[in-house]
């Protein structure tokens, strides 16, 4: 993770801070390209599990933009190993970016912690739920039963607003439309107290049958306990 410049540690008594020598790497872009960098690692005292390093495109300036201050916690890292596991926190922070920004992680503030935590499992359960359909989960061989209802779950594909992309939003999308029929019969259910229509009833349980047909993937090496909680 990045930390200030002025970043602290209590040393004791006797001991000081030392700062190694520069090295060179190549810092490799996602695009494929590489570029010169630089890379010194600050020791507070003695070595310990946590390392803490600078990072610079030219040693003898220290530009104030292209400077940072790392602090690491792995193992057996090597120091041309730093810069590029680092360049990876963007990628990784934007798409846990757009995936909050999708489920509304962000449009609320909670201050109570044990709110904050419901608030954080309803999330996560459906990151989960739409994690459980994507293409690195269903990559396994599909069994007899799947085969069998095959031809009824790519009849979903023709809804109007189906998304055929294979992204994350585009399942989002997906599912959404999935649900849509369990979601608006529960908005009706009163009206049909009042007024009965069995058909509608019937039609809308018929429908709501066929969308429990469209399931995400259990990955084989699952622990015995995600079956039991799926099942429930």
């Amino acid at each position: 993770m990045a930390i200030r410049s002025n970043y602290g540690v209590w040393l004791p008594q006797g001991q000081r801070v030392r700062y190694n020598r520069w090295r060179g790497f190549e810092r490799i872009f996602s695009n494929g390209k590489e570029e010169n960098r630089y890379i010194r690692e600050i020791i507070f005292g003695k070595r310990r599990a946590i390392q803490y390093w600078q990072i610079t495109t030219d040693p003898f300036t220290l530009p104030e933009n292209s400077t940072w201050y790392v602090m690491t916690k792995i193992a057996g890292l090597k120091y041309k190993q730093v810069g590029n596991y680092y360049g990876l926190r963007n990628w990784v922070e934007y798409g846990l970016k757009q995936s909050k920004n999708e489920l509304g992680w962000a449009d609320f503030r909670i201050t109570d912690y044990s709110q904050i935590e419901k608030w954080w499992e309803i999330v996560m359960s459906a990151y989960l739920m739409v994690s459980l359909h994507s293409d690195v989960l269903n990559s396994n061989d599909p069994s007899d039963k799947d085969i069998e209802t095959d031809n009824i779950r790519s009849t979903f594909s023709k809804h109007t607003w189906w998304d055929s992309g294979k992204g994350w939003k585009n399942i989002l999308n997906n599912l959404r439309l999935v649900i849509q029929p369990f979601i608006f019969f529960n908005l009706i259910k009163p009206w049909l107290k009042v007024f009965l229509i069995p058909q509608l009833s019937l039609g809308f349980s018929t429908l709501i049958t066929i969308m429990n047909l469209f399931k995400g993937a259990i990955p084989r090496s699952a622990p015995k306990e995600w079956f039991q909680f799926f099942s429930a």
